[in-house]
Parts: C-alpha cells; sequence; structure tokens
C-alpha cells in the first residue's frame, strides 16, 4: 500500500490556524481506478489503495492543524449504477480498510451522512462500531457513504421543521444547516478534487455553497503531502487576494 503510518508524528500538537488557512478541508477521492489501470492493475487495486491512504492523508491535515474534514466516499447514485462486483468490493473496503483507516488516524472521531440503509449488514455494522469507539476524539471527519446531496438538504430542512421553527424566521437557515448530519462545524472552506475533474459531483452542495475548490491533477492514491501544501497554499492566496479586493 503507498504510504507509511508514523504515529508518534501524527500525535504531534497541531499547530494554530492562519487567518487565511481552511478549518474544514472536503475530499472529493476520484482517480482510484485510473491510477489503477494506468499501472496495468484492476480497478479494485486502486480502491484498496485508496481507502488505506485515506488515514495519510487525515494525518497531513491534523499537523497542519486542520481539524474538521468531509470526505466523498461513495453516492446513492454509485450504489445503483456501478457494477454489482466493484459496489460489493466497496462493500468490504467500506467494512474492512476504510474502519480500520479512521482508528490508524487516531485522532479522528467518525460522522456518517448518507443512507447506510443502502449498505449490507456488516458495512453497517463496521462504520456504527468505529463511530461509537472515536466518540470523544478532538477532530471530525464525516464520511459520505450511500449520500444524497437532495435528500441531505431534505434533512436539514425536515429536522428544523419537526423543531417548529418558521421557515420564514431569521432562525431557519441556522437551524437547517445545524441539523444536518455530520461533525459540528458544517461550512467547508476548501474543497479539494483529485484526478484533475472540474465537477464537484453533489458534493456537500449546502455546506460548500463558500468554498474554494482546487483541483489536483494527482490521483488520489498518489495525492502527496507536497501536493496538499501546494492546494493551501493556492487556497491562502485566494483568500488573501480576496481580502484585498474587498
Amino acid at each position: 500500500m503507498d504510504g507509511s503510518f508514523t504515529g508518534s508524528r501524527w500525535r504531534r500538537s497541531a499547530p494554530a490556524l492562519d487567518a487565511d488557512a481552511p478549518r474544514h478541508v472536503g475530499i472529493i477521492m476520484d482517480g482510484n481506478r485510473r491510477w489503477a489501470r494506468a499501472r496495468g492493475r484492476m480497478p479494485s487495486f486502486g480502491h484498496d489503495v485508496g481507502a488505506n491512504h485515506l488515514a495519510d492523508v487525515l494525518g497531513w491535515l491534523r499537523v497542519r492543524g486542520v481539524e474538521h474534514v468531509s470526505v466523498y466516499v461513495l453516492s446513492a447514485d454509485n450504489i445503483r449504477k456501478r457494477s454489482t462486483g466493484e459496489i460489493h468490493h466497496l462493500f468490504g473496503l467500506i467494512e474492512t480498510v476504510l474502519s480500520k483507516a479512521v482508528e490508524r488516524a487516531h485522532d479522528w472521531q467518525l460522522h456518517v451522512s448518507g443512507d447506510t440503509r443502502l449498505l449490507p449488514a456488516p458495512a453497517r455494522g463496521a462504520l456504527a462500531q468505529v463511530v461509537q469507539e472515536t466518540r470523544g476524539r478532538p477532530c471530525h471527519l464525516t464520511l459520505a457513504i450511500g449520500y444524497s446531496p437532495h435528500e441531505d438538504i431534505a434533512t436539514g430542512i425536515r429536522a428544523a421543521l419537526h423543531q417548529g421553527i418558521d421557515p420564514a424566521s431569521a432562525e431557519f437557515i441556522g437551524a437547517v444547516s445545524g441539523n444536518l448530519p455530520g461533525g459540528p462545524v458544517k461550512e467547508i472552506d476548501l474543497v479539494i478534487r483529485t484526478g484533475n475533474e472540474q465537477r464537484t459531483s453533489g458534493f456537500f452542495p449546502w455546506q460548500s455553497i463558500h468554498s474554494e475548490i482546487v483541483r489536483s491533477r494527482k490521483m488520489w492514491p498518489a495525492f502527496n503531502e507536497a501536493d496538499l501544501d501546494r492546494v493551501l497554499a493556492e487556497y491562502r492566496r485566494r483568500r488573501i487576494r480576496a481580502h484585498s479586493e474587498g
């Protein structure tokens, strides 16, 4: 597998974020299949490496002071449209590799956004176990699994209405945001999309409405620490420019 895990390094105290650094980073992990095919391997190999790589990237973000991360893993459309063999392999990765990757990352509390009823019982159970075991950790990781952007927003709206909040009131928008699944900080500052694609693919549309989107040409399994620093530098450059123009 790509990358190495150095627990002591990841446990270093995270630096305070500067004013132009993102507080909440979103990641669209794209390019697993293309990365594998370029190496003469089956797409499943790319998914294996990509799932394992998440722990590395979480560690890199942690030592840079980022404490809120949302990651697109598997949409409801993916489950419906991809081949049965590929989807079952992804279900297996969620049950084994992905769950263990979160455990390896030490500092991250897991949240899940999406309809986990679309997953088989073993994968659902593995996620529920990690959610329970990581409660109280200082950082927050939200995985979009069985995710539908429309249903995500509808969930927040239904919850706000159930609380009796008037849709015409000034509090309603905040109530919808607060009731969305995921960690405590909802608004995503920076969205990183690997694989050189430009579309957002329905990635947390409510939460990312004010996000900067930065693409990386690297496929997700090849996305390294230097690539992350380049993305963060581009985000800071944009923020500084926005402040100066404002």
